[in-house]
């Protein structure tokens, strides 16, 4: 399984960004996806998941109501909305992929490589 996550950039507070995150490889130990995120000096946070049938999401209470997780199961891709972000988005974002549904970084089993989210004042 291999993911490369893409999309981030330097955006200003109130912006939208959407990440995408292309996978291949995937199998039923990968029908849960999510996306974590990094601040400097900060350890890595969950920021979204979602079931391979989109039935179920979650969000981490930071992130409700502004982020938007959804996955293309056809194109093998999942995306993460970010919309108001605010300038403490600015972070790291990676994409993960495993076969528990969890929010602890640790029981995912595939990771992206990250992509870079700066948000200014």
């Amino acid at each position: 399984v291999q993911l490369q996550a893409s999309g981030g950039g330097l955006v200003q507070a109130g912006d939208s960004l959407r990440l995408s995150c292309a996978a291949s490889g995937l199998t039923f130990r990968t029908d849960f996806m999510g996306w974590f995120r990094q601040a400097p000096g900060k350890e890595r946070e969950f920021v979204a998941a979602v079931t391979r049938s989109e039935v179920t999401r979650d969000y981490a209470d930071s992130v409700k109501g502004r982020f938007t997780i959804s996955r293309d199961n056809a194109k093998n891709t999942v995306y993460l909305q970010m919309n108001s972000l605010k300038i403490e988005d600015t972070a790291v974002y990676y994409c993960a992929a495993g076969g528990i549904w969890t929010r602890v970084a640790a029981r995912y089993s595939y990771w992206g490589q990250g992509t870079l989210v700066t948000v200014s004042s």
